[in-house]
């Protein structure tokens, strides 16, 4: 399992805007996982999912950032990205990456839907804090 590391996280007032970046911190090349998400965690609370990725094209996200966040993948720059505007408190936390070679949307969403529980091995993530 490529091991992933995250930047770009940072301390924004309310409505701010920030861009994370995830690559493999192995160099292994993240165009032969098509299946790749993020996810965040709260102080006190569980991991979460926030958005997924499959074929660098198809697109979900978490109902609390729909509209305000975007989750891109360049192949070019073995990147992960997620655009995140209109920042709120609510958004503060622990921001990880996550990487699947599942083959199939089907197979993708699934892999989300359990990676909060499931998934190994995290990287150390990026925190994004959020002042009102």
């Amino acid at each position: 399992q490529v091991q992933l590391a995250e930047s770009g996280g940072g301390s924004v007032q309310a409505g701010g805007s920030l861009t994370l970046s995830c690559t493999s911190s192995d160099h292994t090349p993240i165009r032969g996982y098509y299946c790749m998400a993020w996810f965040r965690q709260a102080p006190g609370k569980e991991r979460e999912g926030v958005a997924l990725i499959f074929s660098a094209r198809t697109t979900t996200y978490a109902d609390s950032v729909r509209g305000r966040f975007a989750i891109s993948k360049d192949n070019t720059k073995n990147t992960l990205y997620l655009q995140m505007n209109n920042l709120k408190p609510e958004d503060t936390g622990l921001y990880y990456c996550a990487a699947s070679r599942a083959a199939g949307w089907g197979s993708c969403t699934n892999f989300y839907d359990r990676a909060s529980h499931d998934y190994s091995p995290w990287g150390q993530g990026t925190q994004v804090s959020v002042s009102s």
